[in-house]
């Protein structure tokens, strides 16, 4: 009898993913069963997982009784939160552990959480200003004091952000941000990549339990990708390194700190923090699926 897996963000980039990894491979397709969580099923994407033959559900992660609904009879929950909906720390860390507590409840056997390193704990406190990345993590913190079976998925930079932040003309391009040219990126393509890694936690659970996994291809720096993206433009493509306070001012105020201080993560702290390249490293061991490079990432994200 299949088991079954509830996917959380079933028609976003790293729910879509998962999805798609667990059907494309032979054991997993054969040992799951997908149910996937989505505000409206009714909408093409969700249609087209239907289809596909995942079930579809609906749920509000901040209402215990609907998650309940979607989570119950689950051996297996893949979740993820999105900060950027509400910019509320608070409520995405009410929603995680709201999903935490109804898998203790359930009696779930393995939650793979989407979560990255706690800023103000990596920095002891320099940077205080990332609660995008400390909600998640400190309901990686709850996860853990709750005693519920789980494995952290730690993604890294989205491969996504750098063309998003690219300067376009007709003749060239730049990219401007408060990055060393020869900063080293761990570089994460969310919507190809997320599922290669969750296979890899489902396929060894007993050796990933309880463990962090960290998501990336690699290293890459501000240099790298902006090669990358002349080579594949055809235009001449530069980066130029700001100040922070030069950065910050080109953002709008209400984001211009946090990112801002985003990428003195990057820069200062190597996203993931001390021996973040060794467990990464450790964690690319686990993964079948050859991640996504950045230049095939480039390749098939233009025009530029």
């Amino acid at each position: 009898m299949s088991k079954i897996i509830t996917v959380f963000g079933a028609t976003g980039n790293q729910g879509g993913s998962v999805i798609a990894s667990i059907q494309a491979n032979p054991k997993l397709s054969s040992e799951y069963k997908i149910r996937g969580v989505t505000r409206d099923p009714s909408k093409p994407k969700g249609q087209e997982l239907a289809q596909k033959g995942v079930e579809l559900v609906t749920a509000d992660m901040s209402d215990k009784d609907s998650l309940k609904k979607a989570i119950e009879g689950s051996h297996t929950v893949f979740a993820v939160t999105n900060y950027w909906e509400y910019m509320s720390k608070d409520i995405e860390v009410t929603q995680g552990k709201n999903i935490a507590d109804i898998c203790k409840a359930t009696g779930v056997s393995l939650l793979i959480w989407s979560t990255i390193p706690h800023a103000g704990k990596v920095t002891n406190g320099k940077l205080a200003n990332l609660p995008h990345f400390d909600a998640k993590a400190d309901v990686s913190d709850y996860i853990r004091e709750q005693k519920i079976p789980a494995a952290f998925l730690n993604a890294g930079c989205f491969m996504s952000n750098f063309p998003g932040s690219l300067q376009k003309s007709d003749q060239e391009n730049s990219l401007n941000l408060n990055l060393h040219p020869d900063t080293q990126i761990p570089l994460f393509d969310a919507a190809g990549d997320t599922g290669k890694f969750v296979a890899a936690i489902l396929l060894n659970p007993s050796e990933l339990l309880n463990k962090d996994v960290y998501a990336a291809t690699g290293w890459y720096t501000p240099t790298d990708i902006v090669n990358a993206i002349e080579k594949f433009s055809g235009k001449k493509t530069t980066f130029n390194e700001l100040s922070d306070e030069t950065f910050r001012s080109f953002l709008p105020e209400a984001i211009g700190l946090e990112m801002m201080e985003t990428f003195m993560m990057v820069r200062d702290y190597a996203y993931f923090g001390p021996g973040g390249d060794k467990i990464l490293a450790e964690s690319l061991k686990y993964v079948v699926e050859k991640p996504t490079t950045l230049e095939d990432f480039i390749a098939r994200s233009g025009p530029y």
